[in-house]
């Protein structure tokens, strides 16, 4: 049995972390563009901050006798962001590559506390997360993918997430990247205040499209960077489609996108309120398999939804 079988086979969800990038930009001062954060993977002061960032978390998994999923910090890593942030397709793929390694460096550390943790390469969108102003085929979608997966193969990490994905096409085109790497792919849309997709598709319309079209090629599908109140509504009527989604990472604040994306200071909501609300959803996503958080979000929040899930449900 693989790592990711024991993560599909787990009778409680697994927790992973939380929002790293609002942590480390906006709590622990650094500084990067496009919020990208892979380009501070050879600094030594970011690398010290971002384990410890990490031991939060996986302590959090320790306490809850659960599993954790380890993501890379890779967020901005396809090659099309290179260009922007004054790389070269080579670069962008090294810092992909070290991410990985610094990733299962983490994990050693861990084993014997958390034995059940699994190295995830993060994927992020080939353009803007929160707007789907320019929308990749499938195709281009997969060749821009491709080269960082490749690496992610390389490197052996344990499964593949494509977070903050607004539209189907790049969906599709990561999936099918994936499916050609052979590793097994969770795929996460970000959806507005409305419960939409940044590019208009309906949530389970676009579950139900990229299914469609890649012979339902993710392992399931995730919602992430928005407040719990913009997608409860739908997923509460229990459609079919809600049995996909495997995955919740959501906002602490309840702001548009739009809004966060105007904000000078950080919104973190209120984690007690947070946990209790993933305790709500949790009843309505049956084959829940991993919680965590997004923007605003640190082990406060992740702390909070681990006490509903596992902590409380266990006494």
């Amino acid at each position: 049995m693989t790592k990711f079988d024991t993560l599909m086979a787990a009778e409680r969800p697994f927790l992973t972390d939380g929002g790293m990038e609002t942590w480390m930009f906006f709590v622990e001062g650094f500084e990067a563009p496009e919020f990208a954060a892979i380009v501070l993977m050879d600094d030594e002061p970011f690398r010290a901050k971002l384990r410890s960032y990490f031991d939060r978390f996986l302590a959090l998994a320790q306490a809850s006798g659960t599993g954790f999923v380890l993501d890379t910090n890779t967020w901005r890593g396809c090659v099309g962001w290179a260009q922007q942030l004054g790389l070269n397709k080579e670069q962008i793929l090294a810092l992909t590559r070290g991410a990985a390694e610094y990733a299962k460096e983490i994990r050693s550390q861990w084993l014997g506390r958390v034995p059940d943790i699994l190295v995830n390469g993060v994927i992020g969108p080939a353009g803007d997360g929160y707007a789907a102003q320019s929308i990749p085929s499938a195709a281009e979608a997969q060749a821009l993918h491709a080269p960082q997966i490749g690496v992610f193969a390389e490197e052996g990490v344990d499964m593949l997430s494509a977070l903050t994905i607004n539209n189907v096409g790049e969906a599709i085109g990561i999936t099918r990247a994936a499916q050609q790497a052979g590793l097994p792919v969770v795929m996460s849309f970000t959806v507005e205040t409305d419960g939409r997709l940044p590019s208009g598709d309906m949530l389970g319309e676009a579950i139900e499209a990229v299914d469609a079209a890649t012979d339902s090629g993710p392992a399931y599908y995730m919602v992430n960077c928005a407040h719990p109140d913009h997608f409860r509504t739908a997923i509460a009527n229990s459609e079919s489609w809600t049995a996909r989604i495997g995955g919740l990472r959501a906002n602490a604040s309840r702001m548009s996108h739009e809004e966060l994306d105007n904000s000078e200071e950080l919104d973190d909501g209120d984690p007690g309120e947070f946990g209790q609300l993933h305790a709500q959803l949790a009843r309505l996503l049956p084959n829940l398999r991993v919680v965590g958080g997004c923007c605003g979000t640190d082990h406060r929040h992740v702390g909070a939804i681990s006490r509903e899930l596992h902590l409380e449900s266990a006494g």
